[in-house]
């Protein structure tokens, strides 16, 4: 076969004149690819990923059930507010733009199904004047999401834009604050919003209803930011980095919660929608275990040994045996995505429910990235995040500790690490939903009660839950940590020491060995603790779930004795 001189794409493939051989060259590995391989591939290059941008009838087609999709407000139309004319004048512009879309305007919006479940979507289309966002588009996104709220459906919002749509001026600005105002009343009525951004996404876009969804995707590469390189250059001279402004960039920032392959899109949604769907079947109340096992009365010293052990399931272990179903989530939306806290939603026999822990790790280079499990300022961000969406959705929060304590190095003081902590404490003390905590290993200081403010706290066997580390107690107060033993025995930090003085409302049994030596078992046990004390608290009120949390740390307080007479 003949190959014809191959024509270099930016973000869509052309064919070539040849008919019998229609070839394009991938942009990010040079590779020729034949066109019908790529559309087989769903336009991702078969050598190297790269995401070529697609139609967005061809996206719809690919993310909703066959036949699925019913369009709504179509005959909205475009109009010229301001007479605009540049180099044309806009109603040209606007009519070139329908002809090579095949669409009236640049978003499109409609119902549809994924697996089965119902979804309303907006989706922008970029070969529309560049997927920009005039006041017919916002409307359409308004009409969308309000629709959304009204039959309780979760929305679906796929962005490929450069922003707004200069041709209308500052009507088109006044689209950010229509979107987002219609967004955030998604939030307060507690109805599900996705983000799905694609490339490029930018502008207007960013600053508004593509930044502003419960969970926000994006796939591989895709050019996602504000002020997009060439206005950065124009603006203040200044050359961007390589790799900045992608999702890769945005996702280790925070900014994101995954990124997601085209070829993967449609089944992390399902399992989202799935995630989401009205909670059902009977949570088991079974009392086939005792909450408090019975005491082994074992030293102190050999506890803490124990609960260091790397061998212990971490949390990431624990939710992949604990649940039916489990998707991480990542970043805090603000600044970063701490890896040593871990969560996102899971599935509990029927029960949607939201999972946060710290992780540690089992192997150095995993030890030394999640910095041994000891959470900077956020990773608290990244807990709070998720505490708010459980509360959202009416989902019980399950928190797993295993932590020396909060990364105590001088950038975290810098990033406010004790008001991020406090605020964690405060955030989670008033949730409105039941919350359920369990210290896996260790739980050191602050930083393992951040996660702690637990309707029901449990303790593993051969864990240890203490104000202080056993060294650095010895340290300061016998000015070396040589008597850490001493010290693990003085701040009674075993779980039956803690069982006994009320700070912990059960013990739970570990495997012959301890948890080390077989995770499934561990996991099993923790499954039916999670079960039976949700069956417990599930059916309380809001309020009364906040007053018990309140009462029973209220509890810890110190009882004073009154004198009947002032000392002279």
């Amino acid at each position: 076969m003949t190959i014809t001189a191959p024509i270099s794409i930016a973000a869509e493939p052309r064919a070539s004149s040849d008919d019998e051989a229609r070839w394009a060259r991938c942009p990010s590995c040079a590779a020729l690819v034949y066109l019908k391989r790529l559309d087989r591939h769903q336009r991702v290059c078969p050598e190297c990923s790269y995401h070529w941008r697609i139609p967005v009838r061809q996206r719809l087609e690919l993310l909703l059930d066959s036949e699925s999709f019913s369009e709504w407000d179509a005959y909205l139309r475009p109009a010229d507010p301001l007479s605009f004319h540049d180099s044309k004048p806009y109603p040209q512009r606007l009519a070139n733009a329908q002809r090579s879309s095949g669409n009236i305007e640049a978003v499109v919006s409609g119902s549809g199904t994924i697996d089965g479940a119902p979804v309303v979507v907006a989706a922008v289309d970029f070969q529309f004047m560049g997927g920009s966002i005039g006041t017919v588009a916002g409307e359409k996104i308004c009409r969308a999401a309000d629709r959304a709220r009204t039959t309780r459906t979760p929305l679906l919002l796929i962005c490929a834009s450069g922003g707004a749509r200069m041709q209308e001026g500052v009507l088109s600005l006044m689209q950010m604050v229509r979107t987002s105002q219609v967004i955030a009343q998604l939030h307060e009525d507690g109805v599900l919003c996705v983000n799905l951004n694609t490339d490029p996404t930018y502008g207007g876009a960013t600053a508004s209803f593509a930044s502003l969804g419960d969970i926000v995707l994006a796939e591989p590469g895709a050019r996602i930011g504000f002020a997009g390189p060439q206005v950065i250059r124009q603006t203040i001279g200044q050359n961007l980095p390589a790799g900045f402004q992608t999702a890769e960039f945005l996702l280790e920032n925070g900014l994101l919660d995954l990124i997601v392959p085209r070829d993967a899109l449609r089944g992390t949604l399902s399992r989202i929608l799935r995630l989401h769907a009205g909670n059902s079947g009977a949570l088991d109340d079974s009392t086939d275990e005792p909450s408090s096992a019975p005491s082994l009365q074992r030293p102190a010293w050999e506890v803490v040994r124990q609960a260091r052990d790397l061998g212990r399931p971490t949390t990431l272990d624990l939710c992949a045996r604990v649940f039916d179903d489990f998707l991480e989530l990542h970043g805090d939306r603000v600044s970063g995505d701490d890896p040593a806290v871990v969560g996102g939603l899971a599935r509990l026999a029927g029960r949607a429910v939201v999972v946060i822990g710290h992780q540690k790790g089992h192997l150095p280079a995993d030890l030394v990235r999640r910095t041994f499990g000891m959470p900077h300022p956020a990773g608290y961000h990244k807990a709070q995040r998720l505490m708010r969406y459980a509360a959202k959705f009416g989902c019980p929060v399950l928190t797993f500790v295993d932590t020396p304590g909060a990364f105590p190095d001088a950038e975290a003081e810098r990033s406010g690490q004790g008001p991020v902590i406090a605020e964690c404490i405060m955030r989670m003390s008033r949730l409105p939903v039941p919350t359920v905590t369990i210290v896996t290993g260790e739980g050191g200081s602050g930083g393992a009660l951040a996660l702690a403010v637990g309707n029901r706290v449990l303790m593993m066997r051969n864990s240890f839950y203490s104000v202080i580390s056993p060294e650095g107690c010895s340290t300061i107060l016998w000015g070396t940590a040589g008597e850490a033993a001493k010290a693990a025995t003085a701040l009674r930090i075993t779980a039956d020491d803690l069982y006994g003085l009320g700070v912990v409302d059960g013990i739970l049994p570990e495997p012959p060995g301890g948890a080390p030596t077989d995770w499934d078992a561990t996991a099993a046990t923790i499954r039916r603790a999670f079960l039976r004390e949700l069956a417990t608290l599930s059916p309380m009120p809001a309020t009364d779930l906040i007053r018990q949390r309140y009462e029973r740390f209220e509890s810890f307080g110190m009882a004073v004795q009154h004198l009947s007479s002032r000392p002279q």
